[in-house]
């Protein structure tokens, strides 16, 4: 770890960090080596950071001293509830599906503990995808991933954006390349320009590790940045606010304004703003006694009177005008 930092790295993270210490049922032999680690860093490396794949913040953060701790896609957890759940028949059951089917409450139930357990301590960190992961392209549209990652943006921790998800890269089902299983998909090359490969290698195609898209209407950087509109330039307007506003960046202010089972929408709040969050292809009203001037908008929404509006697939970032 010395020589990378030496050679100029930032920090690590950390793959299977649970998984350190043989029969350490309870990681306390895992969260000892980890915090002696910490140590190393505080003491000699100050600016570096590490983060885990571990997904549960009270061993990761406060019992191993991570700085970061992935929330990743387990099956029942709250992140597979706001992008991953299906029916038994495939059926769309997340809440940022445009189907309206979920319920926030049970990403909430299984989040703000984890929050409230490690806020003080480190950062949770959500992600657009990883490695390990079919990307959100799998059954979302762009117009959905737009309002999902600036959900991901907007959320207190510190957000990882997977490589190509902020064009839309596609995930596509592909032979197993060195283990890669059905995880194979995920991996395929950056996409840049529309040159050859898509702007990845000036290689012959079939000496690529993994093929690029060969859709005509494969996204690209280059065609993503000539469109205001796109995914990527979204994806841009919501991190220029992130870096522009303290309270929508790491600090620990979420508040739940509005949260009701299987209902739309999701309103929280980040220190003197608050955010609106309509996933569904429906129009939602709902009651809320809040004031704002509206900072940033995907579709259409309206706070007047006390009531607020929001078409179908819309996203609202307010400044709070109460004193």
């Amino acid at each position: 770890m010395r020589f990378w930092l030496d050679a100029g790295c930032d920090g690590f993270r950390v793959d299977m960090a649970a998984c350190l210490v043989k029969n350490d049922d309870d990681h306390a032999a895992t969260a000892e080596i980890w915090r002696n680690v910490r140590e190393m860093l505080d003491q000699n490396y100050p600016e570096a950071a590490m983060v885990s794949e571990w997904s549960d913040p009270d061993k990761a953060i406060n019992r191993s001293r991570f700085h970061m701790d992935f929330y990743l896609n387990h099956r029942g957890n709250g992140y597979y509830s706001l992008f991953r759940k299906t029916s038994n028949d495939g059926n769309p059951l997340s809440f940022f599906s445009k189907q309206g089917q979920g319920n926030i409450m049970e990403f909430l139930d299984d989040y703000l503990p984890k929050y409230n357990v490690s806020k003080s301590e480190g950062y949770i960190s959500f992600i657009t995808c990883n490695h390990d992961t079919p990307r959100m392209t799998l059954g979302y549209d762009n117009s959905e991933c737009k309002i999902a990652y600036s959900f991901l943006l907007t959320m207190p921790g510190v957000p990882f954006i997977y490589y190509g998800d902020e064009i839309g890269l596609q995930y596509f089902k592909l032979t197993s390349v060195e283990g890669g299983y059905n995880r194979t998909g995920t991996r395929t090359p950056m996409q840049w320009t529309n040159g050859n490969n898509l702007g990845f290698s000036n290689a012959d195609k079939e000496k690529l590790y993994l093929p690029v898209d060969a859709r005509d209407c494969a996204p690209t950087v280059e065609n993503e940045e000539k469109d205001e509109n796109s995914l990527l330039n979204t994806v841009r307007k919501v991190l220029a606010l992130r870096h522009q506003i303290p309270d929508l960046q790491a600090v620990p202010n979420f508040e739940v304004i509005y949260a009701e089972k299987d209902c739309y929408p999701f309103v929280y709040r980040r220190g003197k703003y608050f955010i609106a969050v309509n996933p569904s292809c429906r129009e939602v009203e709902i009651l809320l006694m809040e004031k704002g001037e509206p900072v940033f908008m995907i579709g259409s929404s309206t706070l007047e009177n006390g009531h607020l509006m929001m078409c179908g697939q819309s996203f609202a970032i307010f400044k709070s005008t109460q004193s």
